[in-house]
């Protein structure tokens, strides 16, 4: 077993890849009673066209069937839902569905050993007929009304389809009530059997363990299975330019929301961790709690909240999005961009760089103070090809002129679209 410690947050990793091709991740906690377990594999919504490595046919999937797979799952032969076991041992599961993974995990201080049971036996044992496929169709039809009617979502999906026109990632990660249509057992376990494999899969455990001893108990519930080629995916022709600059909807909400997005073509795997800290830092600058801009746009009345500030990225695509609520979307969207000319044109105050910088790092320390985001991340990280470590350990390669380097490279007027959810 591998161990990669990190002196900075005094935490252990211990890494090992089994025969099958499964990686599995252990940081102990010590002294602390919540145990955490996130079992994950690397096929999101926007992995709908690859090549089957069992037969070498090209397949192409409806969209929406990572997260089919992902509800049908807790479906047992005997009639039992495992959620419904797990809740009843007390403990807090659930799962969860993004464009690049799908994941499925439990949080619990007591029966932790019964709920990794039964996590390691659905996972295993898919179980899909015609009949639970078909009233599955109704429940998720459900949910894509929901969210069809839901402003944050819909602002978010329109900045995507503002600034992808080919790639996934512009697509519902529930699909669409046709795509859903479409979808049969057979596709299912085709699915399944290509990315459920180990080798496509990591298990994430945090706690008060032995890593030895939990390695040993994650080994004894594993089923054997054949070895698998490593899957192509098929995705579309990578695009530089955005395709929209604006998107305005109606909708029923007190207050009209916003999302500036701007498109990253660079996405360079080697320096994804540096830059993401450089875009973070000039996030915060920009419109973060602290920035002048922020507290000006607030006490005026245009900003009803602290926006959120994301930089989202996966092998297949990357970008920044800045969202809120305010009264007056198009005058937030004016501010910001005067903001970043202003920065480009006069640089970035240095003092500020600094005391951001410093509160950045605050923030990725007091991640390791929960089981629960320690696992997550490790988990997602993973799936990028990143050490969650890798954010400490780049935080002092950091500087003013690679931050400003990355502000002028990706907050640009060509890579920039806006999202307006209004009041009807």
């Amino acid at each position: 077993m591998q161990i990669i410690e990190n002196l900075k947050v005094k935490e252990k990793l211990y890494i090992e890849k089994l025969e099958n091709g499964l990686t599995v991740m252990i940081i102990p906690k010590k002294n602390i009673q919540k145990k955490y377990v996130i079992f994950g594999t690397n096929f999101g919504s926007i992995d709908n066209h690859f090549i089957d490595p069992k037969t070498n046919e090209e397949i192409k999937i409806p969209d929406g069937v990572a997260h089919f797979l992902e509800h049908k799952m807790f479906e047992q032969k005997s009639g039992k839902n495992s959620l419904d076991t797990l809740s009843a041992l007390g403990v807090d599961a659930n799962a969860y569905t993004t464009n690049d993974h799908t994941a499925y995990l439990f949080e619990t201080t007591e029966n932790f050993y019964e709920a990794l049971d039964e996590l390691m036996d659905y996972i295993q044992n898919p179980y899909f007929t015609d009949e639970n496929v078909e009233k599955e169709k109704g429940i998720i039809g459900q949910e894509i009304k929901m969210y069809e009617d839901h402003p944050g979502w819909q602002v978010y999906l329109n900045t995507m389809k503002c600034m992808y026109k080919e790639n996934p990632v512009r697509d519902d990660i529930a699909g669409s009530i046709e795509s859903i249509s479409q979808i049969n057992k057979e596709i299912l376990y085709t699915c399944y059997n290509t990315f459920y494999h180990p080798s496509n899969m990591a298990l994430v455990v945090c706690g008060d363990f032995e890593p030895e001893e939990i390695l040993k108990e994650i080994k004894s519930r594993l089923i054997e299975k054949e070895k698998q080629a490593e899957i192509k995916r098929i995705y579309p022709p990578k695009e530089e330019k955005i395709l929209q600059k604006e998107k305005t909807v109606k909708m029923e909400v007190n207050t009209p929301l916003f999302m500036i997005g701007f498109k990253d073509n660079q996405q360079e795997k080697e320096n994804i961790v540096k830059k993401h800290i450089a875009i973070e830092i000039i996030l915060n600058i920009l419109l973060g709690q602290s920035s002048e801009l922020y507290k000006k746009l607030y006490e005026q009345g245009d900003l009803i909240s602290t926006p959120d500030l994301d930089y989202e990225f996966s092998k297949q695509y990357a970008h920044i999005l800045i969202s809120g609520q305010s009264k007056n979307p198009k005058e937030i969207v004016l501010k910001v961009t005067e903001k970043i000319q202003d920065l480009k044109k006069n640089g970035i105050n240095e003092e500020e760089f600094n005391r951001i910088k410093k509160k950045i790092y605050g923030n990725y320390v007091t991640e390791y103070n929960s089981v629960a985001e320690i696992s997550r991340m490790f988990l997602a990280d993973y799936f990028k090809g990143i050490n969650s470590f890798d954010y400490l350990e780049n935080y002092n390669l950091i500087t003013l002129d690679y931050t400003t380097q990355i502000l002028n490279e990706i907050f640009t007027e060509e890579n920039m679209v806006v999202s307006i959810v209004e009041t009807n």
